[in-house]
Parts: structure tokens; C-alpha cells; sequence
């Protein structure tokens, strides 16, 4: 699979520089860990899941997570399970014959003898999945997960990784973060090969304190969660090579698209430099969807800025948004490559290709290395393309 692989190729001439490389389920850790991107949830419930795996994975959606825990009822726990072996015994018949791609697809349990008791069931169809998502994940109750991962991948032969969810009480309240987090840290590195990712649940850390961000505001606006961010991301997500791929926080808001009032006088990366001719339908469903991922836009930039790669996903129109957001700029390119140039030449500080930053090797070369993973597995885009014009492609392939 790879990212943007559902667009024409020479839509992707057009826009990329470097093209975005393939990987699949078997690609090193640190790759997929990049790959994720946006990560799209779905009830396991869904009748539909597996004629929805397969249309998202046509729309370029790479990763998913298959949620038996909040997104269903406590009484529909039995049928969801019974619902997820049905749906991918199904859908192993499309995808092991290796002429189709699927996303990375983990399952969000409930409790950790779910992990053993559902790879089991699944059989063969085990082979469609990456791993497991593990909720409420702390350092006391962590271990169990671990070990029921551990187990599974014995049993069934097939390498699963975990997505520890951080997102209890624990963590949002201040006198027990700092242990929880350093007694996670510890817990982690003893299944090091085993972790791809550490998410990130801030719904759950709101309701801890009653509060729930707006459509206009970030998770960054509101002081608690950012805390918590600015936290983990200490903890979990250094630079040193003791640290994980930390993913950013669900954005809880979709676009209404029956919302027609006027969509034409929205301001949007898609307006027309013509005068006062009327949109096209197609049109002014891309303007819709831009207005209303405004907030998630402005969140993506700042997950970026503060160590966070890829996205909780909740909604399919979330996803072309966090990969368009995801492709490396040419002048991020520019930058990475000469930093690591300039480093391997024994350091120093040097202008920018683009004149208007210092690049400074020693202290920028793990930002540059991040950067050029990401141009690995997202692309390149060429000197004159925008992210617009890349989220453009994407409503419209």
C-alpha cells in the first residue's frame, strides 16, 4: 500500500517531488508508526464493516481501528465480537491473495483476555491484522494487555503490535501523572518491539474535569489537556531513541453537508478566483468540508509542532485532511537535507536553500531525520503545490 496510492499517477506526478514509497503490514515499525496517519474508528458493530474496509481503503484510508469499547453499548459487546470474526473471515478471502491492499487494521478491546480469545477465533483471518488497541492503559493495569499481546502472537505466529491509549484519570489529574507516566515509561520498554504507537485520549480526559472543547477551539486551547500533551510527549515521545511515536488527539467534529445556506461565501482554500458564477455541486461540497475541517487543520499544525504524528480519526472526511497535512513541503525537504548534510560535514550553522531561517546541524539533526521518514512514506510535494491543492486531489479522487 501507500499513501495517495488511490489517485491517478499523474496526479501524483503533478503534485509530488518525491513520490510517497510503499510499505505494507510486514514495513519496519518506525515506518508504519509513520504510515498510521489519520486512523479512522469504526464500531465493530457495523453490518457493513467489511464492504466499508473495502471502499475507505479505495479512498486512500491506510490505517483502522475496529472499536468494541466506547464506540459500542456494554450490550452489544458479545455481538460486535461475533460481528468482527464474521466481517474479516469475509475479508481475508479479498486480501490474501496479495492482488488487493488492506489498511492496517487493529482491534480496540475491552479487556486484555479479549486479545487471546479473539485472535483465536479469528483463524486465518488473524493475518489481516496489525494488532490490538489497548484502552485506559496505565502503569498498573498496563502489563496485562502486554502480556495477552505477547501470548496472542505466540499462538497465532503472526507479529501484532499494541496502541496503548492513554487516557485515565490518573493522567489527567496532577498528583498521579508524573508516576503513571514514568511507571508506562518502564512498562513499555520492557515490549519495545511490540509498541508502534502511544495514543492519545483526550475525550476521556476532559470528562475527567466535565469539559469539551468547541469546534473553535484546539485540544491546545484547553490548558488542562495541553498539559498532559506537553507531558507524555516528555516522557514517551523523546528524541533519544527511548522514545515512541506519540499520535494526536480525536477531533470530535464532522462536516454537516446538508448545510447548504450559502456555502458559497464561505472562505475557503477552494474558492474560485471567478467572479460570481455559481459553484458546482462538487464544488461546494469541497467548500462545506473545507469550512468545517478548519478546526481540525489548525489542530493537525500543532500536533505537528509539538511531537505528535498522525491522528484519531472518527469521521472518513477527517483522513484526507491529516494526510494532506502530512507531506513533506519542499521546503521541509530542503531543510531536512542540508541539516543532515551539513551534520555529516562536522556541523556548523548555515542559511536556509529558502533565505529565511538558520539551520543549525546538530541541534535540528533529529527534526530533520523525522522529517525525512515522513517524506518516505507521505512524499514530497513539488515547489508550487500547496496542501489545498493536495486536499483538493483528495475530495476529488
Amino acid at each position: 500500500m501507500r499513501h495517495f496510492g488511490h489517485l491517478a499517477e499523474d496526479v501524483r506526478g503533478r503534485l509530488f517531488l518525491e513520490q510517497p514509497g510503499v510499505f505494507d503490514a510486514d514495513s519496519e515499525p518506525a515506518v508504519l508508526a509513520t504510515a498510521l496517519g489519520g486512523t479512522l474508528y469504526s464500531p465493530a458493530t457495523r453490518p457493513t464493516l467489511a464492504a466499508d474496509v473495502r471502499k475507505l481503503a479505495a479512498r486512500g484510508v491506510v490505517s483502522m481501528v475496529l472499536c468494541l469499547e466506547d464506540a459500542i453499548a456494554d450490550h452489544e459487546v458479545g455481538a460486535g465480537e461475533r460481528n468482527l470474526v464474521e466481517q474479516l473471515s469475509d475479508l481475508v478471502n479479498d486480501f490474501t491473495d496479495h492482488t488487493q491492499s488492506h489498511p492496517l487494521l487493529f482491534i480496540r478491546v475491552r479487556t486484555a483476555s479479549q486479545i487471546i480469545d479473539l485472535a483465536e477465533r479469528l483463524g486465518p483471518a488473524v493475518e489481516l491484522l496489525s494488532g490490538f488497541v489497548l484502552p485506559k492503559f496505565t502503569a498498573d493495569g498496563g502489563g496485562e494487555y502486554l502480556a495477552a499481546l505477547a501470548a496472542a502472537e505466540a499462538s497465532t505466529g503472526r507479529r501484532l503490535f499494541a496502541m496503548p491509549v492513554l487516557e485515565s484519570p490518573e493522567l489527567a489529574h496532577l498528583e498521579t501523572r508524573r508516576g503513571q507516566l514514568h511507571g508506562i515509561a518502564g512498562l513499555l520498554a520492557g515490549h519495545r518491539e511490540r509498541v508502534l504507537a502511544v495514543r492519545l485520549g483526550v475525550t476521556d480526559l476532559c470528562s475527567a474535569y466535565g469539559l469539551r472543547r468547541s469546534p473553535d477551539l484546539t485540544a491546545y486551547d484547553v490548558a488542562l489537556v495541553a498539559g498532559v500533551i506537553g507531558d507524555v510527549v516528555n516522557v514517551l515521545g523523546r528524541a533519544d531513541g527511548t522514545g515512541y511515536t506519540v499520535t494526536g488527539p480525536v477531533w470530535e467534529y464532522f462536516p454537516v453537508q446538508e448545510r447548504m445556506f450559502k456555502p458559497q461565501l464561505r472562505r475557503t482554500p477552494f474558492a474560485s478566483s471567478g467572479g460570481t458564477a455559481a459553484a458546482s455541486g462538487e464544488e461546494v461540497r469541497r467548500r462545506i468540508i473545507a469550512h468545517d475541517l478548519d478546526g481540525l487543520i489548525r489542530e493537525v499544525e500543532l500536533d505537528r509542532a509539538n511531537g505528535l504524528l498522525g491522528k484519531t480519526c472518527i469521521h472518513p472526511s477527517h483522513v484526507p485532511a491529516v494526510h494532506a497535512l502530512s507531506v513533506v513541503t519542499h521546503e521541509e525537504y530542503c531543510d531536512a537535507q542540508d541539516i543532515l548534510r551539513a551534520e555529516r560535514d562536522g556541523g556548523g550553522v548555515l542559511r536556509s536553500a529558502y533565505t529565511n531561517k538558520m539551520n543549525e546541524a546538530r541541534p535540528h539533526r533529529a527534526w530533520a531525520e523525522r522529517v525525512l521518514l515522513r517524506a518516505r512514506v507521505f512524499g514530497v510535494a513539488r515547489e508550487d503545490v500547496s496542501f489545498a491543492e493536495l486536499l483538493s486531489a483528495c475530495l476529488c479522487g
